[in-house]
């Protein structure tokens, strides 16, 4: 179910597996205030049997080519989570996700996964467009894209909503024939 995908400097990105449950969790208690100040769904994931939910839900959309998600496997442990949140076939086109634990923030690890799922959305599944959509305000999250080449498209307006609030988000795009180019 899916293949893994090395990004250098020993970052491995590996398809999320049931046995993983705990180690998801662990990460996610860990890097729960963190997160839910930017994503929706720390507050849904309270235990191992809902990370584990999560995985057979990410399975299954793998199962449909529908989306792709790997566990960030660096120094023998579990940093984060990232993948293809969607994927449009007949359009040929991708939305990649992220987070990374605290522990293994500023080494350049995202920027590396990211790069290797472009990578492999452009050469191996063959999308025309990858879209990765992150908070205005998510400075860290926004700088990813914009150093791999990805083009600002826009701004979606309260976008998402997060607990008390809404979030605008900035849409990024890069297309198969810029990521040649490089």
């Amino acid at each position: 179910m899916g293949e893994v995908l090395k990004a250098g400097r020993g970052l491995e990105l590996r398809p999320l597996l049931l046995r993983d449950a705990p180690s998801l969790f662990a990460l996610v208690e860990a890097n729960r205030h963190r997160l839910r100040r930017w994503l929706p769904w720390p507050d849904a994931n309270r235990s191992v049997v809902d990370s584990r939910a999560y995985i057979l839900r990410v399975r299954a959309l793998a199962r449909l080519g529908a989306g792709h998600s790997y566990g960030l496997w660096w120094k023998g442990g579990l940093v984060g989570v990232a993948g293809f949140v969607w994927i449009d076939a007949a359009n040929q086109s991708g939305a990649i996700g992220y987070w990374l634990g605290e522990a293994a923030e500023g080494q350049g690890l995202m920027t590396l996964a990211v790069a290797a799922l472009a990578r492999h959305g452009f050469r191996t599944l063959k999308l025309n467009r990858i879209e990765i959509r992150a908070g205005v305000r998510n400075r860290r999250s926004r700088a990813i894209p914009e150093r791999l080449g990805f083009r600002h498209e826009g701004t979606l307006r309260q976008a998402e909503r997060l607990a008390d609030r809404w979030v605008d988000h900035a849409v990024y795009g890069l297309l198969a024939s810029e990521w040649r180019t490089r």
